[in-house]
């Protein structure tokens, strides 16, 4: 039963005129069925006549029984006159205008929803005996709920399935790219061309491998070539994100970029113009911690409404939370990582997920890290598209040389639609928390020779 509305209000969240239009239209062709039957249910209906009304055609129609004025009197005797279902068998709109009135009940109803979770979260928002923390989580789980659930996409057959294929083929023939190149040619060699919407790309390490420095490197080359990029950074402050981000722009080292007085006039030339190639560039930066999924979504949705999002960033998945705080981490990160999937999809974005791994790596003898090492991240395993493992041997034996600071490896531990296994050779040169491609011949050492032992 829907709440007492001031009459003012009742065009703001109700339109009568749709609402009879939609149920006459199923009154007289059921088939219309398919116009509406993803979009609307009995609630999303104003008054308790047409919620009744709307639930006998879809009950009849479901179970593939005649639909008519005559059956859904019958079927509602008592609640119904018989006139107002003649009345309502006038109406006789299109398919198409069935869509069209679905989706104006449909907000309505939305807008129903919202003014009673306003009144909610109003309720929090005056109730100072419950942490502020959770009452923003409460409201933020409110309006999740109001977000739309229905399907994306409708049935495709195999005949436009294998249509919209060969148009795919013909666009890459004609170098029309349905990837993002991650900037660094070696990854992107070995995933066929770089980063495709939709994707969830795993970026994972012990602390100090530098696997912050590797997304924030995909993600500056992606914001270079113009595309919108989000970094939900909860680990680091904004203001360390932006450091981060000039050092990588200008090659000016971090420990000079904090202490000023360090910097000879080159380094301030070259901070100064890579303070204006950031400050242009299209990334956003959010440094929220301990958000759960549906504040992550929200988030993602908001920036995808105000400017586009290509890339988002996630820093990392071992600081987000559960939506139940009474389940175990296990069932949380399970709930996350497939959440982070599903968004990815839905916002036809790629998705870099950081995760951190676990110590049983570090109890073997070369420390390299492998798939099981992910076993604490929920259903991170299963959910990713691609996973990256970055490992840099000289940070687990510093013995090995000089020529091993730079070298660090990328090892590619599952890709969905492509091989996987292969350790490609990359530059991380840690003054300035950035990845490169690696250049020239592996280095050596006397104490290690083969990659094995690394």
């Amino acid at each position: 039963m829907n709440a007492p509305y001031e009459p003012e209000m009742l065009d703001a969240i109700a339109s009568t005129e749709a609402e009879q239009a939609l149920l006459g239209g199923l009154l007289m062709d059921d088939r219309l069925w398919d116009a509406v039957g993803d979009v609307l249910k009995p609630s999303d209906f104003f008054g308790e006549l047409h919620q009744s009304i709307f639930s006998t055609l879809m009950v009849q129609i479901i179970a593939n029984k005649p639909v008519d004025v005559i059956s859904v009197f019958d079927t509602m005797r008592g609640q119904v006159e018989l006139k107002y279902l003649h009345r309502l068998s006038q109406f006789a709109p299109s398919f198409s205008s069935m869509r069209q009135y679905a989706g104006i009940i449909r907000e309505r109803s939305v807008s129903r929803d919202l003014l009673a979770a306003a009144a909610e979260i109003q309720d929090l928002a005056r109730d100072h005996t419950i942490p502020f923390e959770t009452r923003m989580d409460e409201a933020a789980g409110k309006l999740a709920k109001l977000l739309p659930d229905s399907p994306r996409d409708d049935w495709q057959d195999a005949g436009d399935g294998m249509m919209q294929f060969l148009e795919g083929i013909d666009r890459a023939h004609n170098g029309e790219e349905d990837f993002l190149p991650t900037g660094l040619k070696e990854i992107d060699d070995k995933l066929d061309g770089g980063m495709r919407k939709g994707e969830v790309i795993v970026i994972a390490g012990r602390p100090g491998m530098g696997k912050t420095a590797l997304g924030m490197t995909i993600c500056e080359n992606v914001a270079d070539a113009g595309e919108q990029v989000g970094f939900l950074s909860m680990e680091m402050p904004k203001a360390q994100v932006n450091r981060r981000r000039v050092a990588m722009k200008s090659g000016v080292p971090l420990h000079k970029l904090k202490r000023p007085e360090r910097m000879s006039d080159f380094d301030w030339s070259q901070m100064t113009a890579a303070v204006e190639k950031v400050r242009l560039s299209p990334m956003d930066v959010s440094d929220q911690g301990g958000l759960n999924i549906n504040q992550v979504r929200l988030k993602a949705r908001k920036l995808k409404r105000r400017k586009g999002l290509r890339v988002l960033m996630i820093d990392y998945i071992g600081l987000m939370e559960g939506t139940d705080k009474k389940a175990n981490r296990s069932t949380q990160l399970g709930e996350v990582s497939r959440g982070i999937k599903a968004l990815a999809k839905e916002l036809d974005c790629t998705v870099l997920l950081l995760a951190q791994l676990n110590r049983d790596v570090e109890k073997r003898p070369n420390q390299r890290p492998m798939m099981s090492d992910l076993r604490e991240c929920g259903d991170i395993e299963q959910d990713a598209d691609i996973i990256l493992f970055v490992h840099r041997p000289i940070h687990i034996k510093p013995d090995l040389g000089p020529e091993w600071k730079r070298y660090a490896e990328i090892i590619l531990g599952k890709q969905r639609d492509g091989d996987s296994g292969m350790v490609l050779d990359m530059q991380y040169v840690g003054e300035s928390v950035h990845f490169f491609d690696w250049v020239g011949e592996r280095p050596t050492s006397l104490v290690l020779t083969k990659r094995s032992e690394l």
